[in-house]
């Protein structure tokens, strides 16, 4: 593997560089995700019918909560009781709130 010269000078700048290549990586999962569930399934199809605006805004802001949601709301019938869990999770993780509390993971003390 070839490397830059600076990038092998620095570590720290290395480091960085890998670490952004990893979080644009987790973006782009779950919106990968539910393009192929939309291409190869029907499972949003059911769920989301004619609600195009839905779909897409959560395409765009909480990709988590919408695969959540979808995928839930497809194979349970309806979002309730203890299914309210993964939809919640999702939508914290898509908020940011779950995931930053792990010391060292570029917070406030880093």
């Amino acid at each position: 593997m070839w490397l830059a010269p600076a990038l092998v000078a620095e570590p720290r700048a290395f480091q960085q560089t890998v670490a952004m290549r990893m979080l644009a990586g987790c973006l782009a999962i779950p919106r990968v995700l539910l393009i192929l569930i939309w291409v190869l399934t029907d499972y949003l199809d059911t769920v989301f019918t004619g609600q195009l605006t839905w779909v897409v805004l959560g395409f765009l802001f909480m990709p988590m909560t919408l695969l959540a949601y979808g995928l839930v709301a497809h194979f349970q019938g309806a979002v309730e009781g203890y299914w309210l869990g993964p939809v919640i999770a999702a939508a914290l993780y898509d908020l940011g709130l779950i995931g930053r509390l792990i010391p060292g993971r570029g917070g406030k003390d880093d």
